[in-house]
């Protein structure tokens, strides 16, 4: 069935008049409301106010425009059902074929600084969503139904299906169905998040009562973290500046799901050096080689000398641009992903020779106010992201000796990378790179025993390295350990009720120690 009336009713009105430009060459009537129609008769388009469509104004401060039977009727008429044709016309309601709606923009209106409850409220819409949901449901058949259009981008593609007969396939109309259900819950899911919030003076919060969330799947996975899990990948609605989300895969394999958390997690590290060139190689979600240096080159030299052995098949992230010089470098040995904001022509190159290579380009960007999330059983916990940074200025030296300008450019460095490695964390470094890593351990000892055992298995040596802790030492063992490693400087969050012993201990073998007053606990 050909469309023949189109309502057009929008808050974004973005591609709005082309469109009714388009419709209306096709012969197709134009219903409008308020301002929109406004902007179509300023273009100088025949546009039916929809008050004088169904003979009552607007009323009640443009509360009440599009509530009305002549308007749904024409929406939810069945095309197919003789008897519905029947009712519509004997009571004088033609078919409305199109409905182009989007919703009173209530997120803008509440990310507003000062917003109040008021304000919001009045940017709840209801004719809206009211004629979107009624559209949608209404989509029809092979014998004909509504097209509901809520998205700008999708202007284009209907026009054109319009011009080649004058209808829109089942196909379409099915699919822009479910993109307006899906419109209608993520504004719904708005309101309830940020109403849910409030306190008892009407302030939002970070954390609403009833919590709804929205992602698109970006891809369906080959199987999860094992080969009998089933995955897939979901991106945030709101893109997040910076994310690994944003990535554009440029060749390889496609993506697992063991290969974008490890991708994440690498990605995120290297980020936090921004101003110098870093590299980071990231193994099981860890990093186990970091490094800046004056090219991209040096930098993945330098990362790649802490752990050969561990940064086979992992994951290596550039905050720079790659070049043809690193691409061979990096083509020397075998990674799983590589990633930076930008490859040369040159390095796309010297990487195509490898078409297994998973190469991606993510621009460089970083969000604030982002929430982390981790499912447990049955539940899910939400915590703001942890953006803490500090720089030299924000340190208290607590020990007799206070860090050489050496070792605090090497302990600043050192605590960037202990925030991205997995509880219990000691990073060793030194010269703007690490030497030893130790991960995960049940025992901060043990982290810090390990990350040396490592350092010397890789030919290299803690000895005049500074050591980073994420969390304080509860006892002094720890720190003797790394002193006894050969370390000189040490850099943590202190806290303990057992400081003072630590202090003492780092005073007793001349190490210099410095507090950052905040953990980096990651699990």
């Amino acid at each position: 069935m050909k469309v023949t009336q189109a309502l057009i009713s929008v808050s974004d009105k973005r591609g709005a008049v082309d469109f009714a430009r388009g419709l209306a060459q096709l012969g197709i009537k134009l219903l409008s409301t308020g301002g929109t129609a406004k902007l179509l008769r300023d273009a100088g388009l025949d546009v039916t106010d929809v008050s004088d469509y169904t003979g009552f104004p607007e009323m009640l401060d443009g509360r009440v425009k599009t509530l009305h039977p002549k308007v749904h009727g024409g929406i939810l008429g069945r095309r197919d059902l003789p008897e519905h044709l029947a009712v519509m016309a004997k009571h004088g309601i033609p078919p409305i074929d199109l409905v182009v709606v989007n919703l009173y923009p209530f997120r803008e209106t509440v990310a507003k600084p000062g917003c109040t409850l008021d304000d919001a409220i009045e940017n709840i819409d209801i004719g809206g969503p009211t004629m979107v949901r009624a559209a949608a449901k209404n989509h029809g058949n092979e014998q004909g139904g509504v097209g509901v259009v809520t998205d700008p981008e999708d202007y284009a593609p209907v026009l054109e299906e319009l011009k080649s007969g004058g209808a829109l396939s089942y196909k379409t109309r099915f699919g822009l169905a479910k993109k307006a259900f899906t419109h209608t819950a993520r504004y719904d899911s708005a309101i309830a998040n940020w109403l849910t919030s409030l306190d008892e003076q009407n302030k939002p919060g970070m954390f609403p009562e009833r919590l709804q969330l929205a992602f698109d799947k970006v891809d369906t996975m080959r199987y999860g973290e094992n080969p009998h899990q089933h995955a897939a990948f979901y991106r945030e609605t709101t893109p997040v500046p910076g994310s690994i989300a944003s990535y554009q895969q440029l060749q390889g394999k496609e993506l697992s799901y063991n290969n974008i958390g490890d991708a994440d997690a690498a990605w995120e590290c290297v980020k936090a050096f921004d101003g110098e060139i870093a590299c980071v190689i990231v193994k099981h979600a860890n990093p186990c080689g970091v490094a800046t240096a004056g090219s991209a080159l040096d930098a993945y030299r330098k990362a790649f000398k802490t752990d050969p052995t561990s940064a086979f098949g992992g994951i290596i992230a550039f905050n720079s641009a790659i070049d043809k010089a690193t691409a061979e470098a990096v083509a020397g040995q075998f990674a799983e992903v590589i990633i930076a904001p930008e490859i040369t022509a040159e390095a796309r190159a010297v990487f195509a020779a490898k078409q297994n290579l998973r190469v991606l380009v993510v621009p460089m960007g970083r969000a604030t106010g982002v929430l982390d999330y981790k499912r447990v059983g049955g539940g899910l916990l939400v915590q703001s992201a942890d953006e803490a940074r500090i720089t030299a200025a924000d340190i208290k030296v607590v020990t007799k000796r206070a860090p050489t300008p050496a070792e605090m450019s090497d302990l600043l460095f050192a605590w960037r990378i202990a925030k991205y490695v997995k509880s219990n964390a000691i990073v060793y470094c030194k010269d703007a790179m690490t030497v030893g890593v130790g991960a995960g351990q049940m025992s901060r000892v043990d982290s810090a025993r390990i990350a040396a055992i490592k350092a010397e298995n890789n030919g290299l040596t803690v000895v005049g390295s500074v050591a980073a802790s994420d969390a304080f030492f509860p006892f002094r063992d720890g720190l003797d350990v790394l002193a006894k490693a050969g370390a000189t400087a040490v850099i943590q969050p202190g806290g303990s009720v057992r400081d003072a012993e630590v202090i003492a201990a780092a005073d007793e073998q001349n190490l210099a120690m410095v507090f950052t007053g905040f953990r980096h606990f990651r699990h």
